[in-house]
This record gives C-alpha cells, sequence and structure tokens, in this order.
C-alpha cells in the first residue's frame, strides 16, 4: 500500500492538494498519515503515470487552485489494488520505540510523564474518532440503510475507535504496572 492509493481513493471526486490534506485530519488519518509536503509531489507523479488529471480552477481568495480528478487509468489501478489480498503491512509506532528506550534514562517520573502524555494525546484522538462516529450514526442511524461505501467507510472508523481504545488500555495498563513496580521498590529499599 502506498500514498498512491489511499491518493487514488480519496479522488471520488476533484479535488485540490489542500483540500486532500484537510480530509487527511478528518477521515484518512485513520490508517494513514501524509503531509501536503509528501501529497503535492504525489499527485504530480500519479499525474504523469496518467491516473491523475489536473486543471486550474479559481479560487474564492488567493491565485488559482490546481484540482486533481482520478482518470480512467487511474480508477483501474484503484480497483486492482482493492482486489489485492489484505496488506497488514508494518505500522510505524514513534510513541512505543521512544518508550521501548525509555529505560535508557532511568527515570520512573519520565516514564510517568510520557506515558500521561500519551494518554492524554489518545484521548484526544479517540474523542475526535467518537464525533465522526455521532455524526455518521446520526445521518444514519441504521447500519441496513446505509450505502455499500458508506458501510466500509463506518466499520473503518470502528477499528480506529477499537485500536484507540486498546492503547489507552495499554497505557492505563503499564501505569498501574508501574505505580506497582515503584511501590515494590519503595517498600524494599526502606524509602517512603
Amino acid at each position: 500500500m502506498s500514498l498512491d492509493h489511499i491518493l487514488l481513493g480519496m479522488l471520488e471526486r476533484p479535488a485540490a492538494g489542500y483540500d486532500l490534506g484537510r480530509e487527511f485530519e478528518s477521515s484518512a488519518r485513520l490508517f494513514w498519515s501524509a503531509e501536503l509536503s509528501q501529497i503535492y509531489p504525489t499527485l504530480k507523479r500519479l499525474e504523469k503515470k496518467g491516473h491523475l488529471a489536473s486543471r486550474e480552477v479559481p479560487s474564492e481568495r488567493g491565485p488559482n487552485r490546481r484540482v486533481y480528478e482520478r482518470t480512467p487509468a487511474g480508477t483501474e489501478a484503484l480497483a486492482a489494488w482493492l482486489r489485492e489480498e489484505p496488506k497488514l503491512g508494518h505500522s510505524r509506532l514513534p510513541h512505543i520505540a521512544q518508550f521501548y528506550f525509555l529505560g535508557e534514562l532511568g527515570d520512573p517520573d519520565e516514564t510517568h510523564r510520557f506515558l500521561l502524555g500519551l494518554r492524554r494525546s489518545l484521548e484526544e484522538r479517540l474523542a475526535v474518532y467518537r464525533t465522526i462516529e455521532e455524526m455518521m450514526r446520526h445521518d444514519c442511524p441504521s447500519l441496513e440503510d446505509v450505502s455499500h461505501e458508506q458501510y466500509h467507510r463506518y466499520a473503518a472508523l470502528r477499528a480506529g475507535v477499537l485500536v484507540a481504545e486498546a492503547r489507552l488500555a495499554w497505557c492505563d495498563e503499564t501505569l498501574t504496572d508501574l505505580a506497582a513496580r515503584e511501590t515494590t521498590r519503595a517498600n524494599a529499599t526502606g524509602v517512603a
């Protein structure tokens, strides 16, 4: 899977690179992250491959905007990718990498601070996901009544909710373990 495929999927309707960047923040962030500095070169590359076409359109503010849309070749490339076997891939989890090496500091207070900060970030992300879920449920309270496309988007959102909940559970478990370790150490050394 690559950013190419994600952008092809997001371009079901014509959009400018900036709009795609905003959409990443509101929905695609569930499964992929990308900055505008990655999106624009990828759009140009997809256009050179013949998977996208672009045109300039007037902007309400500022200079004209370049709007991209999927070509038939782009739709074929997207469909081919969608028909492939599921890709689990290897997620990059920088917070887990940081935690993995955090013992180097030898400071339980730093570990506690780190976990509380991570927990706050995860709670904020989960709140965003739940807000989106609430809006989706409000727009169509019955999953049986949604379109095939809407159902898949809702199910992907649920995956994001469950992953965020699992990460929060890990934070809570680790905070509990950390407190128990410190209590045991304090008792062993006679420090209160």
